[in-house]
């Protein structure tokens, strides 16, 4: 317990900035709102609001959720960067925050728009089917998607988005063809899919593997190279004709660019120390992610690299904003 306590009291004392004026002093001296650029429940959500108590209870303010859906998380991500960079407006943006460079005419550039705290943690992806389907292996799904070309429809969070691209990825190395169902968020089209309403959904693991521990939803392959911990038996596309195929989720915070280093280092501080509670650590795992907490520089470093990677696939298979 005196452990705790030396870890959380210097974290909960307002940060005294210098140079500026008494009454902007200390941060934070009010809420603290991080944007999801996703609907309610997804996994983005599902982090953010992991993360939510701990983060409270350790700045000494609320920290305040707030959804803001819409073009493949590039509205949330517009709204951030347009924020004063204050300390008081943060983004858990996922891998779209690179991809849309490339996909999407943006009004910034990542790089000059965001200032860059840390990477939460990361996941793979999952190829899932709804159990009323008669596929009980990716080699069955991939066959009948060669007898009738775009016939299968298949779910994403978006157009873009990693699974979307991982999805392209798999279909052009393996020489069948799918027809893309995008979705506002992986909330919708976890819903669609567990109904039944879409017969295959790729999707990162957080939110669809208590559904395929359950049995609500059947995976047919993973996008990471070697065997996931939380979903064993299931077999990594490396394994099923597709050498070295990897594709993994992350989530990341960013904030609107400028933010001082010293706000910047202390929300860094903050979610590290965050992700290393054991509560949190098992939440996590629950979910099936990974846990990171990298530096601002690392970070920054890491976002650079995403966005020449997916850039590249986008481009090399012609991925428009309407495919």
């Amino acid at each position: 317990m005196k452990r705790r306590t030396l870890l959380i009291a210097p974290l909960a004392t307002p940060l005294i900035l210098p140079g500026l004026g008494r009454a902007q002093e200390a941060w934070p001296n009010r809420p603290v709102r991080i944007i999801v650029p996703f609907p309610p429940g997804g996994s983005n959500d599902t982090v953010a609001r992991i993360l939510q108590p701990k983060l409270t209870e350790l700045l000494g303010r609320p920290v305040v959720v707030e959804n803001r859906a819409g073009a493949s998380g590039s509205v949330g991500s517009s709204e951030t960067a347009r924020a004063a960079p204050d300390g008081y407006t943060w983004l858990l943006a996922n891998d779209t925050l690179a991809t849309n460079e490339t996909l999407m005419q943006m009004p910034y550039r990542v790089m000059q728009a965001f200032s860059f705290c840390t990477l939460v943690g990361t996941c793979p992806y999952a190829l899932v089917t709804h159990p009323s389907t008669p596929f009980q292996t990716f080699a069955q799904m991939a066959e009948a998607a060669k007898a009738r070309p775009r016939t299968l429809n298949y779910a994403t969070t978006g157009v873009g988005s990693g699974a979307h691209i991982a999805t392209v990825l798999l279909q052009q190395r393996g020489g069948f063809s799918l027809e893309h169902v995008p979705y506002r968020g992986g909330g919708p089209a976890l819903q669609d899919s567990l109904a039944g309403h879409v017969p295959l959904f790729m999707s990162n693991i957080v939110i669809i593997l208590p559904h395929i521990r359950a049995g609500a939803l059947r995976p047919l392959g993973l996008t990471q190279q070697t065997d996931s911990r939380f979903l064993p038996g299931v077999v990594p596309f490396t394994r099923l004709g597709f050498p070295d195929f990897e594709a993994l989720t992350y989530w990341q915070l960013v904030g609107p660019a400028g933010i001082p280093m010293p706000i910047l280092e202390r929300m860094q501080q903050a979610v590290k120390q965050v992700l290393g509670e054991a509560n949190v650590q098992a939440r996590m795992a629950e979910q099936g992610a990974e846990i990171v907490g990298s530096t601002p520089a690392e970070t920054e470093a890491f976002v650079r690299a995403e966005i020449e990677k997916w850039g590249a696939v986008i481009r090399d298979n012609n991925i428009r904003a309407d495919s």
